[in-house]
């Protein structure tokens, strides 16, 4: 089957995006490719249509879980059969998942690269007939790469074990080095590589300086009408955006990683759908949701890379058509960005103190620990050793990234409750236990099923909507329960580790401590690259971004806030030196060294403007070669 029959006959289309059909006839050559293509020109296609193409099991590699569930669905939509193998499932469903890949005609297999450590899953990859091995978001097997992590070294193992197999590397943003260290890495022979262009001529970027950045929002959006996303860094400014835009009539709904799977559904839908203009999010927002539409992308706050930036302003005018990124800066705005990702950075002696604690927190002797799973309170974890849990948090997502523990976060949606008595008879209840009101009334406009089943419940939004203090707001629950008003299970916990590595306290941290340098050092420059983007205001927005991607442009986009702003000045110094060459005209005829000499402008400047008169007819160039007033 051709490749336009495949994605006519799944995907509907009847045309490839660029670059997309070159790969893919690269990959159907048994190629070992390498595609880089910004966002949204349509990565997973490139190895989805060779690998259905192709008799055989395609494996990909990603660490997203959530566009690897993303994709698997799709694919199970589309009537092709697909798995994904995520955290947390047993070792036997882990087992039948391999067999059904072995023998059940499944066309694709994603897994993390975590999954590439357990001798289980190599073995079982040896049995099945690979048809391509597919590392999507590559830059994270470079050490120079945004999120580099160390499990995606073992990709070259999966190599090993099927050397006759191609593999396509994919990712959206990756300069020249982190390119070059991803060919290396996977024992590329020969490699095909395609890099679409960073260029998205549609979309206009700006930074627009202010001290009132909810007014700018606000102004910003009835501006520009269309589906919108706003990116901030917080769960709770998400919120509080959201209720802001509703009470200026902006119709909007808000995304974070803390709200149930339903709830992220139903408002993801309303966006898509658009039944709400306005999409107010975290970041990790956009990751294999796509909306062609979108006319707007604002950074509510600065991103923490030029990659990151790019990626989420790129969600903007997929269609075609005209689109606006524009981020909104304040002059504190370089110290906030600084402290968030400069000062939470733990050094290697950090890393390993809240290592060592960890491992005597849960008693684990020398030597032991390895694959045992244990339930973590945070907040208690913190408090116990005095530890920063900020800087104790970022600790351990370094451990996670390194393939030193597994941290899985449940973000307190392990607390089940529900009603166990009708409406009337609790609201009587109420009349006697008035302390009890706020706490009641706030869990049943919340959570409206809470009288129909056990409901998860998320106990840090309860207090904060109730602005109750969390032991008040567990003391009260604990009444509830003693009189059998609700049925109750509070979560002692809100994270997961399993230690991936035997506890062997130095020696285990020692190999990665000059990872966790290179990576300090890798967000020092991020941090500064996009300082200097914001305050740059010469030159092209576009220009830059193309720049920092190693791809050169010596052409103005001429709609960024920097080419308007230079547009408006040229604009106004045009008119002066004009005003000024017509007086000096009064007096006699001059060539245009002599008004050189007489003006403070440049010479192109001063052509541009001669050029102007002459074809206005308020100059003509006499026989001597000098300008005359007409």
């Amino acid at each position: 089957m051709h490749p336009i029959e495949v994605l006519e006959r799944y995907w509907n289309y009847t045309s490839f995006k660029p670059l997309q059909e070159d790969i893919i006839t690269s990959v159907l050559e048994n190629e070992d490719t390498f595609a880089l293509l910004p966002t949204g020109g349509g990565k997973s296609i490139c190895f989805q249509i060779p690998a259905l193409i192709k008799d055989g099991i395609c494996v990909v590699v990603t660490p997203l879980i959530a566009l690897m569930k993303d994709q698997v669905k799709s694919l199970k939509q589309k009537g092709i059969k697909a798995i994904a193998i995520n955290s947390g499932i047993s070792y036997s469903d882990l087992d039948t998942q391999l067999d059904n890949c072995i023998y059940g005609n499944y066309k694709f297999l994603y897994l993390s690269p975590e999954r590439l450590q357990q001798s289980l899953v190599m073995e079982r990859i040896q049995q099945m007939k690979v048809n391509l091995i597919a590392v999507d978001e590559a830059h994270c097997i470079s050490q120079w790469g945004n999120d580099f992590r160390p499990a995606y070294k073992h990709i070259s193992t999966l190599r090993q074990i099927h050397p006759h197999i191609n593999c396509i590397a994919l990712t959206a943003t990756a300069k020249q080095d982190v390119v070059e260290d991803i060919i290396k890495n996977l024992d590329f022979i020969s490699p095909k590589i395609f890099k679409g262009s960073f260029e998205r001529s549609n979309i206009s970027y700006s930074v627009i300086h202010t001290d009132d950045k909810l007014f700018q929002l606000t102004q910003t959006l009835k501006s520009f009408t269309g589906s919108s996303i706003v990116y901030v860094r917080s769960r709770k400014a998400s919120e509080e955006i959201h209720n802001y835009l509703e009470s200026k009539n902006v119709s909007s709904a808000y995304y974070h990683g803390g709200l149930t799977n339903k709830e992220k559904q139903i408002r993801l839908e309303q966006w898509l759908n658009n039944q709400k203009r306005v999409m107010v999010a975290t970041t990790a927002f956009g990751m294999g949701i796509d909306k062609a539409n979108v006319k707007t992308v604002i950074h509510f706050n600065l991103p923490e890379s030029i990659e990151s930036y790019y990626q989420e302003a790129g969600r903007a005018g997929r269609n075609g058509e005209e689109a606006f990124a524009i981020l909104l800066k304040q002059h504190i705005d370089e110290d906030r960005l600084r402290n968030q990702f400069l000062g939470a950075l733990p050094t290697v002696d950090f890393v390993k103190k809240v290592y060592l604690k960890l491992c005597n927190y849960f008693q684990i002797a020398y030597g032991e620990g390895e694959n045992s799973t244990h339930q973590l309170a945070f907040k208690t974890f913190c408090s116990n050793y005095s530890l920063s849990s900020k800087l104790t948090f970022n600790a351990l997502a370094i451990l996670d990234r390194n393939s030193i523990i597994s941290l899985e976060q449940h973000f307190n949606f392990r607390t089940k409750i529900q009603f166990l008595i009708s409406n009337t008879a609790l609201f009587q209840y109420l009349e006697k236990n008035l302390k009890l009101n706020i706490l009641v009334k706030v869990l049943l406009r919340t959570y409206g099923g809470i009288f129909d089943f056990e409901t998860k419940v998320n106990l840090d939004l309860i207090i904060e909507k109730s602005n109750l203090e969390e032991k008040i707001v567990i003391n009260q629950l604990r009444q509830l329960e003693k009189d059998s008003i609700i049925s109750l299970h509070i979560a002692n916990t809100d994270s997961e580790i399993t230690f991936i590595k035997p506890r062997e306290d130095d020696i285990t941290i020692n190999p990665i401590a000059k990872i966790i340098r290179q990576q300090h050092q890798l967000k020092y420059n991020q941090v500064n690259a996009v300082i200097e983007f914001i305050n740059n205001e010469g030159t092209c927005k576009n220009r830059l971004l193309l720049s920092y991607f190693g791809e050169k442009s010596n052409k103005d986009c001429g709609k960024c806030s920097n080419c308007i702003k230079n547009k408006r000045i040229n604009t106004v110094l045009d008119r002066e030196i004009s005003k000024e060459i017509l007086q000096a005209l009064q007096s006699e005829d001059l060539s245009s060294r002599q008004l050189l000499q007489t003006l403070e402008c440049s010479n192109t400047m001063l052509l541009k403007v001669l050029s102007e008169l002459l074809e206005s007819k308020l100059i003509y160039i006499t026989n001597k070669n000098t300008y005359s007033l007409i």
